[in-house]
């Protein structure tokens, strides 16, 4: 019988402790039984539909056209290949024949790596996700 208070005395300064942990260890049962009915798997065909009207709700009514947007591109594509074209000139110039233009085939470079990287930005704000 003193075995048996002693026993008592112990649990009942940590009855709440036990009663959490007892749960705890409950826990992962109740997710075992929720597993036991899987849930329905949308086909491949339903999940693109979804995309599709998510896409078509996100996009707004006045958005650029894509036609409007590759003409963009054209334009910021043919100013970058040009300045690419006068800054290897330059580099030719200054590099094989002697030329003093470093200060503008560096002022080219400036404008030919800004170009190129609103070029980049604008490519994938617009393509990315296609």
């Amino acid at each position: 019988m003193q075995n048996g208070g002693c026993c008592l005395r112990f649990l009942r300064g940590r009855f709440p402790l036990w009663l959490v942990l007892g749960l705890l260890a409950l826990l992962p049962l109740s997710s075992i039984a929720g597993a036991a009915e899987p849930a329905p798997e949308p086909n491949s065909a339903q999940v693109m539909e979804s995309f599709a009207r998510q896409a078509q709700q996100a996009e707004p009514k006045n958005g650029i056209s894509d036609k409007t947007k590759r003409v963009v591109m054209f334009l910021l594509g043919v100013p970058l290949l040009l300045l690419l074209l006068i800054t290897g000139s330059l580099g030719i110039a200054m590099g094989v024949y002697g030329k003093q233009v470093f200060v503008l085939h560096m002022v080219f470079a400036g404008l030919t790596v800004s170009l190129a990287v609103v070029h980049a930005i604008v490519g994938l704000v617009w393509f990315y996700p296609f």
